[in-house]
């Protein structure tokens, strides 16, 4: 009576294709931004690290959803539910980062602006 049919906790593959999709496409916004900053004039300091980690850790949590979103097991609700909590968990720590990287650079300039002599 208590019996499921496994076919219920099954996610369409169509509705799947499309998340792979969407957290491939802001990985690769993530990887961008980090190697975009990488390549910025502004000397990098310690302090930078603080917006770095989190938005390594978040590409990291973004690229393991990727990889449990391509294995076929992912089709399975709670697999596909914890991916979805994985990427967004990484999603956050990266937008983190960011945030962190922005103001760090911003403080920076604006720190260098403000000495005597800087035009």
């Amino acid at each position: 009576m208590d019996e499921k049919d496994p076919k219920e906790d099954l996610i369409e593959p169509v509705f799947r294709n499309g998340t792979v999709t969407t957290v491939g496409i802001l990985l690769a916004f993530s990887l961008g931004f980090i190697t975009h900053w990488a390549a910025n004039p502004i000397p990098w300091q310690t302090y930078h690290l603080l917006a770095v980690v989190p938005i390594l850790v978040g590409i990291a949590l973004q690229m393991r959803a990727l990889a449990m979103l391509l294995d076929t097991k992912s089709l399975q609700r709670p697999i596909y539910a914890r991916a979805n909590r994985i990427f967004i968990a990484g999603l956050v720590c990266t937008a983190c980062g960011v945030g962190l990287a922005i103001l760090l650079d911003f403080f920076d300039i604006a720190a260098k602006s403000a000495l005597p002599g800087a035009s």
